[in-house]
């Protein structure tokens, strides 16, 4: 990471000191491609602030900075992160070799972030080769999310993950590639509930408990292979008559419905995987190849399967039609919303809708409230940090994905005094939800009071504060009090 003739020396100053672990490295650790057991590399690791917080933790972690840190260790690591590095280097053919070589010491997976254009706040940046000279005199290269995983893929010849906005991750093994990519798009199911006694199921619970829980993962009974079966042979003579003893005592539908939503699952990961280069076959993880051929039969029929689907998606009619057929959610005349928490009693259809918002632009922190356009081909991410414990929250930042550019987009409301405002929160989860009844509780004291009738004041912070001043009402938790 040399200096360019001609711009200041200034990167030594573009490393700062952090308050807490960077993104990029909180994310990994959030979806465990970072843990205890991995040894980390931070490549360009500026003051050494993530090196000296991962290894308080446990972790063991090495940073090389060629300003702050020339003496560090540089030796191949399980993860290497390349942390907001190549935004700050002048030179494109610098860039590439930085990201070549951060990529010769990785083992399994490279981390690499950048800044992306919403991000950029100095409006007295001048032009500096391709990207922006601050007022500080540091260099600035801002990306759009493609255009950095498109640079990444090309320069090192493989396909990168979104991880959130300006994070990828770049694997090694083209097989643990897929594996994190699916495990993105299979939901967590419920365990069915016994509904009735059985000696046979009784006694042999412990046996039976592994069985149960492979099938609620998998939806599938396990290949020889998958799964200790001496005991369950023992006892009940093969899998399939002990499966059958476990379905007798929690009846059949559950698990009927256990399979179905495991086969959509694999259609969505399939159908998302055309946003780069399907793998073939002999690709995937051996666990998936297993579950393809159980509900498929064939490779071939469940791309074929997952190809209709996502053709279908090309159509906002369709997507209209899903909405009005969601179990959960909001339908307003432009977009549908849903809680996060919703998104697994989706159709698929919508499901594969907010997977391509995710496929594009990773995992938006704090988002809980999905927004599904149905006028254009767009996924936003909405921000409401008190979901649970406001009654009405504020947004706080919106993160909109378009579908057909593949552009990222950011609006920033943490700073507004007149925020937009939610309400009839019962609308945006399930019945599941632990919070359901308090939430529709609270929506009909409003209702009989008049509050919701104007929709149009009610909208943003103002807006509301003036509707319940002047019906002498406030909110206490998720009750209406009357103001004395």
């Amino acid at each position: 990471m040399r200096s360019t003739a001609g711009v200041p020396d200034a990167r030594g100053r573009t490393a700062i000191h952090r308050p807490a672990l960077s993104r990029p490295i909180q994310v990994a650790l959030d979806d465990q491609i970072i843990t205890t057991q991995t040894r980390v590399l931070d490549y360009g690791c500026g003051h050494g602030d993530d090196v000296r917080r991962l290894s308080r933790q446990g972790m063991t972690c090495e940073g090389w900075d060629p300003i702050h840190r020339p003496t560090g260790l540089l030796e191949p690591a399980e993860v290497v992160n390349l942390g907001y590095v190549v935004n700050v280097i002048e030179r494109a053919a610098e860039r590439v070799e930085t990201l070549r070589r951060a990529w010769s010491f990785t083992q399994r997976v490279l981390i690499v972030s950048a800044r992306l254009s919403f991000e950029a706040r100095e409006k007295s940046a001048t032009p500096c080769n391709d990207g922006w000279l601050t007022g500080a005199g540091t260099f600035q290269k801002y990306y759009e999310q493609q255009e950095l995983r498109d640079w990444i893929d090309a320069t090192l010849d493989t396909e990168s993950v979104a991880a959130a906005p300006g994070i990828f991750y770049v694997f090694q093994d083209a097989t643990e590639r897929q594996s994190f990519f699916a495990a993105r798009f299979m939901r967590r199911t419920r365990i069915p509930r016994i509904e009735r006694s059985a000696e046979l199921f009784d006694k042999h619970q412990a046996v039976l408990t592994p069985l149960i829980e492979f099938v609620v993962e998998r939806g599938r009974l396990p290949v020889p292979d998958e799964l200790d079966r001496t005991e369950l042979t023992e006892q009940f003579g093969s899998i399939k008559r002990a499966f059958g003893i476990i379905r007798t005592v929690t009846g059949p539908d559950e698990w009927d419905r256990i399979g179905d939503e495991r086969a959509e699952d694999l259609l969505v990961y399939l159908a998302l995987a055309k946003f780069g280069q399907r793998a073939k076959f002999g690709q995937l993880p051996t666990v998936l190849q297993r579950d393809i051929r159980a509900f498929f039969t064939a490779y071939k029929r469940a791309c074929t399967l997952a190809d209709a689907l996502l053709l279908s998606l090309g159509n906002l009619a369709n997507i209209e039609r899903a909405c009005r057929g969601a179990p959960t959610g909001k339908r307003t005349r432009t977009a549908f919303y849903a809680h996060v928490s919703a998104l697994p009693e989706l159709p698929s259809l919508l499901r594969m809708y907010e997977g391509c918002g995710r496929a594009i632009a990773g995992t938006i922190d704090g988002a809980n409230i999905i927004k599904l356009w149905t006028t254009r081909p767009a996924v936003s991410y909405l921000v409401y940090p008190e979901f649970d414990r406001d009654p009405h929250p504020a947004l706080q930042e919106v993160v909109v994905v378009d579908l057909q550019s593949f552009d990222v987009t950011r609006r920033d409301h943490s700073a507004s005094l007149n925020p937009p405002v939610l309400h009839r929160k019962e609308l945006f989860v399930t019945t599941f939800h632990p919070r359901h009844k308090v939430f529709a509780r609270l929506t009909k004291a409003e209702e009989r009071k008049g509050l919701l009738t104007h929709t149009d004041e009610i909208g943003t912070k103002e807006g509301w504060e003036q509707t319940l001043a002047r019906a002498r009402l406030r909110t206490d938790g998720h009750r209406l009090r009357r103001i004395a």
